[in-house]
């Protein structure tokens, strides 16, 4: 991360169009054809020319923008959008519309310099138009997820999460993208606290201080006391208490049919969910064209938006830029936030 001293310019935002065959290329065009990110970020596109190109003939857009060879070379005064050309793609030898293991693969190589460009002090944070977790798996990145293929590039250690961002609230995952199951087995005292925690430092980097959580329960009432499973009494409750005690202003466990709406009422800044879709259908529903995906954790800055590739209308001008927006905003706050933290 780059020092910052008084007067200097808006982070450095790299942004990657996603997926080669959905409807990444044409949102990022749209989106930075629009201006309306100059006065939050300065940002640098990510990939290959021939991809934002496509992306400006699909978006009907015709931007000024200009190549470089590297981030540092970037004159930021000059009119026209930076894009670092990788030269690493033809997007006419990729077929559109579907998954694609060439696509996954470049998607995950560029995506890894960008981390890398972050890791040098190159880039304040790293934001992508939707990737296909499919098509990064078939092309090699043998992870779960992003986030876990993130994880292993910053060398983690300890507990990270997905954060999604909606206008209303965020929600965070004591599980995520593994079997309903297998979640089961892995809601404990231990992660639920970690997740916790989490959602309280990440919140306040966003400006919440100190924020208000909400603890999803697991079961339906909360359990009927027993009557329908025991895990809010054995493993959610006792946990929530010693947050309690460290000071966190948390609550629970709150039925997951009532949580939603009480945070959609103001009462909570964040609501930590137990596993995966509990959260993503309610964020899903209030903010699908908005919603934005944080990976919660690592050194590295990573956003994104909450909805997927859209291969049905790829290509047809429909492809709406606001969660793309959203994510670009959010990694500015977030790389702004932790300027402050450095210069404190």
């Amino acid at each position: 991360m780059r020092h910052f001293v008084e007067g200097d310019a808006l982070p450095v935002i790299g942004l990657m169009p996603g997926d080669m065959t959905g409807i990444g290329p044409e949102i990022t065009a749209k989106l930075l054809a629009s201006g309306r990110l100059r006065e939050v970020a300065r940002v640098v596109v990510i990939g290959d020319a021939r991809v934002f190109e496509l992306g400006c003939r699909e978006a009907g857009v015709q931007p000024a923008w200009c190549t470089h060879a590297s981030v540092d070379a970037i004159h930021w005064s000059r009119p026209g959008i930076p894009v670092l050309d990788l030269g690493n793609v033809d997007p006419a030898t990729l077929p559109r519309r579907e998954n694609s293991a060439e696509s996954g693969r470049l998607a995950g190589e560029t995506l890894l310099h960008m981390t890398q460009l972050a890791q040098q002090g190159s880039l304040d944070a790293v934001s992508f138009a939707p990737l296909s977790k499919a098509a990064l798996h078939a092309g090699g990145w043998k992870y779960p997820d992003e986030h876990q293929m993130f994880a292993a590039w910053n060398a983690h250690e300890g507990f990270f999460g997905e954060m999604n961002v909606i206008e209303q609230f965020s929600t965070f995952r004591v599980t995520s993208h593994v079997a309903l199951r297998r979640a089961l087995d892995l809601i404990t005292p231990e992660r639920i606290a970690a997740a916790v925690r989490l959602a309280d430092t990440t919140l306040r980097a966003r400006g919440f201080a100190p924020p208000r959580i909400g603890v999803a329960a697991l079961n339906p009432h909360c359990g009927e006391g027993g009557l329908f499973g025991d895990e809010e009494i054995r493993l959610i409750a006792p946990a929530v208490r010693r947050l309690q005690e460290e000071g966190i202003a948390v609550s629970g466990p709150i039925s997951s049919d009532a949580i939603f709406l009480k945070a959609l009422k103001g009462e909570y800044d964040g609501v930590v969910m137990m596993y995966h879709d509990q959260g993503q259908i309610a964020t899903k529903l209030l903010g699908f064209h908005k919603g934005v995906t944080v990976t919660a954790g690592l050194r590295t800055i990573y956003t994104t938006p909450a909805h997927g590739t859209a291969f049905d209308i790829v290509g047809q001008g429909k492809a709406e830029s606001g969660a793309l927006e959203q994510a670009v905003r959010i990694a500015a706050r977030m790389a702004a936030a932790r300027r402050v933290s450095a210069d404190s």
